[in-house]
């Protein structure tokens, strides 16, 4: 099953359980994609979808870090309720060390030495973790093991 196809499902799903913050946060992507599919001109393959949610879920965090600095808690809520629901959607997220173990072996195929090589380790990184890993985090493991 695609996950066009899950969202299908689970929008039918959540409109007979009159989950109405499920059913917006799945009506909202479906838009997206289908915004997406009219500009491209074709169907979405599942790595497109994936990367739109990765979009998506970045928004919505990048919200609520504006909402926590203006003190609006109702609206962290309901943007941190969207990205649980969009989180579902997501391959299996990589934790913290498996991300390390990543960008080592990316720094010794690429004998990096220093912060002026990222470019080059992250070139070797960022297919192996698109949609599976937060780039902010990556990135910040990136430094810290560069020791740029």
């Amino acid at each position: 099953m695609s996950i066009k196809e899950k969202l299908t499902e689970d929008m039918k799903t959540a409109m007979k359980a009159k989950d109405s913050a499920r059913l917006s946060t799945i009506r909202m992507l479906n838009s997206v994609l289908k915004n997406r599919e009219i500009d491209q001109r074709r169907e979405l393959s599942d790595e497109e979808v994936v990367a739109a949610i990765s979009t998506a879920v970045k928004q919505r965090r990048d919200s609520i870090e504006q909402f926590k600095a203006g003190g609006r808690q109702d609206l962290v809520e309901k943007e941190e309720a969207e990205v649980a629901i969009l989180m579902a959607y997501l391959p299996q997220q990589l934790t913290e060390d498996e991300i390390r173990d990543i960008v080592k072996a990316a720094i010794a195929e690429t004998s990096a030495t220093s912060g002026k090589d990222m470019g080059k380790v992250m070139k070797v990184i960022m297919p192996k973790t698109k949609g599976k890993a937060d780039g902010g985090l990556v990135n910040k493991v990136v430094k810290e093991l560069l020791g740029a």
